[in-house]
């Protein structure tokens, strides 16, 4: 009896000396039948609203239309706020957790006249999550360009120049090479539009990140988009300044058709007035900004995103203008490097530690 207490004590022991597993979070999960991108979000990140967060990162699998998912199907989903757990695959919760805890504000270095010798990276403030002096590390995007420059390590050296005023980056900036590439920028429908002032002008290069245009709507007015005919003669609210280029590509036309009407508010905020006046049935920004304004406003009771399928996927890029006579290979440096990072695992590490901060915010 005693051998047997003895031994029970000494197995206590040794499994309260061990170290902890740790939990593993994201990784790979495979669709099983029923499944559907709000349901697989519902039940591995608790949000339902998060089917974006998988879509928009499986887009070569499920492409434009996230209901395009079947049986069989692996999907990656990344660690979000220490969210999903057990997949094969995953990171070190804790260690992703710490990590985005442990980000430190944007410093900017002023430059020299050495600089000028460097490839002279622009960009601007103001838009987040992707670049905003006030976030960690000055935005996902920033740190992304950040570590592709560091690991493509240019033998003239690089620097990081923030200009707040956007329409200045094309002209004169970019134009007149004072600085050589900026970002974040997305591409137009270029074979539809050659003309388009991005397209005639611009080079660009892989995209950095997708995000999602979306509808927001009032839930007293639902609305939900899967085909064109969904869409027509609804009213459809873009703030002032915002690209518009998204209701004529892929062969829409529907300002030229008149297919919608397009309603320009004076700002964000005007647009959710206007929707909820029932001004407008539905206002179209990327993911990030719109679910940003909702809480802002206190409408998340009121305001969701539509159902079916995002109106516009698009990629943020790094441009050059074609002017510029080291163009292709200033921009094959950066893409080397983001090359590089993407293969070691470091834009995984950045992107999943701005996306727990950022849907944490939501």
């Amino acid at each position: 009896m005693r051998n047997t207490i003895a031994r029970c004590f000494l197995a206590l022991l040794t499994m309260a000396a061990a170290p902890a597993v740790a939990q593993s979070c994201g990784g790979v999960y495979k669709v099983q039948r029923g499944d559907s991108l709000s349901l697989i979000a519902d039940d591995l990140y608790k949000n339902a609203g998060m089917w974006t967060a998988i879509h928009s990162n499986n887009l070569t699998q499920i492409g434009d239309n996230p209901n395009a998912v079947s049986v069989g199907m692996k999907l990656n989903l990344r660690c979000i706020d220490g969210l999903p757990l057990g997949l094969e695959g995953g990171r070190d919760a804790a260690e992703v957790a710490a990590m985005a805890a442990a980000a430190t504000p944007l410093v900017v270095t002023p430059g020299t006249a050495a600089t000028r010798r460097k490839i002279n990276v622009l960009t601007g403030t103001d838009f987040a999550p992707f670049t905003d002096k006030n976030l960690p590390n000055g935005g996902m995007l920033a740190e992304v360009v950040q570590a592709a420059m560091e690991a493509a390590a240019p033998e003239q050296g690089f620097a990081i120049h923030w200009v707040d005023d956007w329409p200045s980056h094309f002209e004169p900036l970019l134009s007149n090479a004072l600085l050589d590439i900026g970002f974040p920028w997305f591409q137009p429908d270029c074979e539809a539009d050659p003309e388009t002032y991005r397209c005639a002008n611009l080079k660009f290069s892989d995209s950095m990140f997708e995000v999602l245009l979306l509808l927001f709507v009032d839930n007293a007015r639902p609305l939900a988009f899967n085909t064109d005919a969904d869409l027509k003669d609804k009213a459809l609210c873009r703030p002032s300044g915002y690209s518009t280029y998204i209701f004529e590509h892929k062969g829409r036309n529907w300002l030229e058709k008149k297919h919608i009407k397009l309603v320009i508010g004076d700002s964000i905020d005007d647009c959710f007035e206007k929707l909820t006046e029932g001004m407008v049935d539905a206002v179209v920004l990327n993911e990030f900004t719109g679910r940003k304004k909702v809480k802002e406003l206190n409408l998340q009771d009121r305001v969701s995103v539509a159902q079916g399928q995002p109106i516009s996927i698009d990629g943020n890029h790094m441009v050059v203008h074609k002017s510029h006579p080291d163009g292709d290979a200033l921009l094959a440096v950066f893409e080397e490097g983001l090359r590089r990072i993407r293969a070691d695992g470091t834009y995984q590490r950045i992107v999943e530690e701005h996306m727990t901060r950022i849907w944490a915010d939501f």
